[in-house]
């Protein structure tokens, strides 16, 4: 997965929180910000595009991780991972109930770390994609109302880090939280992913050579494997 995944730190122990950034820091991610508290926190997520949150199941306030995470489900719905300590069992019985995406436990390990973030994004991107499609329909939000797309009305995606670019017939532009793979195991037969950052209708090919495909007057690179693909296309 694309490494530019934009992230929130909500830790308030300060050499912790310093530490994780450098270590997402040298994983690729770009961290945002790092907050102490839960009304930081809630400021920041109101105003701010966030990827996912890092958060601190205990912080030093009345109000814990689990609040900010339950703020997270009920408003902002991006994935989370909860990172723990030795917190008894009720608490972690508590945090389970708000259904984070991971755990991370202290004292840190890169791998781990890296592992759990491309897991729980992944993760997440794949349960909105399946929640959007409903038969032969997408329903796509923007501007405050799920917008219905055909499918087969699709002329070809884009990817955009962890998000989807799509483009109706109409050259309507549509955002979706998704990985392009996930999105694309879910398209009928007539879509095909011509590029690592693109897939395409090939219902609305107007024209192709072999470096590029044309859809909606718009010049897409095409990979070595997909040029097989439309070499057999063509001599069927």
């Amino acid at each position: 997965m694309d490494t530019d995944i934009k992230i929130l730190i909500v830790e308030d122990n300060v050499i912790i929180a310093d530490d994780l950034q450098l270590t997402l820091e040298d994983l690729g991610y770009t961290v945002l910000d790092s907050v102490i508290s839960y009304e930081k926190a809630i400021e920041y997520l109101d105003n701010n595009s966030v990827d996912l949150v890092l958060l601190d199941i205990s912080l030093a306030t009345k109000k814990t991780g689990i609040d900010v995470a339950q703020y997270i489900n009920e408003k902002i719905k991006i994935p989370f991972i909860f990172i723990t300590s030795n917190s008894d069992s009720k608490t972690i019985k508590e945090a389970s109930k708000t259904k984070p995406n991971a755990y991370l436990v202290k004292p840190f390990d890169k791998k781990n770390i890296h592992a759990s973030i491309e897991l729980a994004v992944t993760n997440h991107n794949t349960k909105e994609t399946s929640n959007s499609i409903i038969k032969d329909n997408l329903f796509v939000k923007k501007n405050n109302l799920y917008h219905k797309i055909s499918i087969n009305n699709i002329a070809y995606v884009k990817a955009d880090n962890v998000y989807l670019e799509i483009y109706s017939a109409e050259n309507k532009k549509y955002i979706l939280r998704s990985t392009l793979k996930s999105f694309f195991l879910k398209l009928p037969d007539n879509f095909h992913k011509c590029h690592k950052s693109y897939i395409i209708n090939l219902d609305h090919v107007m024209a192709f050579n072999a470096r590029q495909v044309v859809v909606n007057n718009t010049k897409i690179p095409v990979s070595e494997e997909f040029k097989t693909f439309l070499k057999n296309f063509i001599t069927k």
